[in-house]
């Protein structure tokens, strides 16, 4: 994941996934991650008033999707991912600006999230949009083993 130069995610549609994306979520998430989410982790978060499962789609193609949760004031950013290529293109940025934007229309939320350790352009895509590191969880990550940072934003900051 990382920032790019933006321009190519302009023509990128965001929207609340559907039954209908899953197949394309599924193959991005596996082709993403050593340990990836199931098909029904996935379809029970479908129409959860709590979730937000979000996907960027050019020309009817899933190109990647983010996951949020919220309760209460706090949020997480659960997963983001981009099928690997269109990576480097803005999307992920795009993604994770959208699901910021949808937190932002919550009082006073502070929004979450863990990212390898080793992943140090979503690092630094996440202080570009107000996201300080705030711990880590050691070995957070199965497949293969690593630590996570945890980053925390808060409104305001």
């Amino acid at each position: 994941m990382g920032g790019g130069t933006g321009a190519p995610a302009r023509s990128v549609k965001i929207r609340p996934a559907t039954e209908a994306d899953l197949p394309a979520i599924l193959e991005i998430e596996r082709a993403s991650f050593g340990d990836p989410w199931t098909e029904r982790s996935f379809r029970a978060m479908l129409g959860h008033e709590t979730v937000q499962l979000r996907v960027a789609e050019r020309a009817g193609h899933i190109l990647g999707y983010s996951v949020a949760w919220s309760v209460a004031d706090e949020a997480e950013v659960a997963n983001l991912a981009v099928a690997a290529p269109v990576r480097r293109q803005g999307i992920g940025t795009a993604l994770l600006d959208d699901l910021l934007a949808v937190m932002d229309t919550r009082p006073g939320t502070t929004v979450y999230l863990e990212v390898r350790a080793s992943n140090t352009a979503a690092q630094a895509l996440y202080a570009s949009r107000g996201f300080t590191a705030h711990g880590r969880r050691n070995a957070y990550y199965t497949a293969p083993l690593e630590d996570a940072v945890v980053m925390v934003r808060r409104r305001g900051d």
